[in-house]
């Protein structure tokens, strides 16, 4: 279980307080999405619990243990990871290659055939491609996820993982944070603002200018979103706003 406790974040160059007093509660094998407004603060938030930045006031707990002043390597070592939106490609190292330093320190047997098989690619077809150019967004992205499952993580944050991927990768990437949900005990933690990730969640959590406007239900959050965009484009209407003349 990952926990924030009243964690607050500014700028120190501009004293701009990004994160505000955020209290959060992760539970073990559930998946959550953070979605809101751009500027939310919710990329903020993924790499606070990564390890990027250090919270100006509160504390970050993993199972009890304190971790709020550990770096990206300990906190990585603690189980924790983080995905970016573009992931990062590696000229000359092969997929399996990729997989097998992603496993060293696991302590638990990988088959990297399977882990494939979890991320909707054939081991055959991509043991021995490069990782680089060569691939696609959507197979970056889904080989990214395989590498996390390989260590067996307690916590994963994905940023975005939908950005830049075709339609069709999506539905499969989609399948995929499915299928690692029903299998592996792995915290979670997905930014998005695509419906179809967000429905995906066991719960949502709503971030607006820095702070935690709710975390519900994916049932009662879809439907307040749903709603509040209903008004504002019945607002508009009224108002003449994108109407010809």
């Amino acid at each position: 279980m990952l926990e924030l406790e009243k964690v607050s974040w500014q700028v120190e160059e501009t004293e701009t307080e990004i994160l505000r007093s955020i209290d959060l509660t992760l539970a073990a094998q559930k998946i959550y999405a953070i979605t809101g407004p751009n500027g939310g603060g919710k990329s903020s938030l993924a790499k606070m619990i990564m390890g990027v930045y250090t919270p100006t006031s509160g504390r970050i707990l993993l199972d009890g243990q304190d971790i709020t002043q550990l770096s990206i390597s300990e906190r990585a070592r603690q189980g924790i990871g983080y995905a970016f939106q573009n992931p990062p490609r590696f000229k000359g190292i092969k997929v399996e290659e990729l997989l097998k330093l992603a496993a060293a320190n696991n302590p638990e047997k990988v088959n990297i055939y399977d882990l494939l098989y979890d991320v909707g690619l054939c081991a055959q077809d991509y043991l021995e491609r490069d990782v680089d150019a060569s691939l696609s967004g959507g197979e970056m992205k889904r080989i990214e996820i395989a590498t996390v499952l390989a260590r067996n993580l307690r916590v994963a944050v994905f940023d975005e993982p939908e950005a830049g991927i075709d339609l069709w990768s999506f539905q499969k990437l989609a399948e995929t944070f499915t299928s690692i949900h029903q299998k592996y005990d792995t915290t979670i933690v997905i930014i998005s603002h695509q419906e179809r990730i967000l429905e995906l969640a066991d719960e949502i959590i709503l971030m607006v200018n820095g702070k935690i406007s709710l975390q519900s239900t994916k049932d009662k959050i879809l439907a307040g979103i749903l709603h509040n965009e209903a008004c504002l484009c019945s607002e508009r209407c009224e108002k003449g706003v994108g109407q010809n003349a």
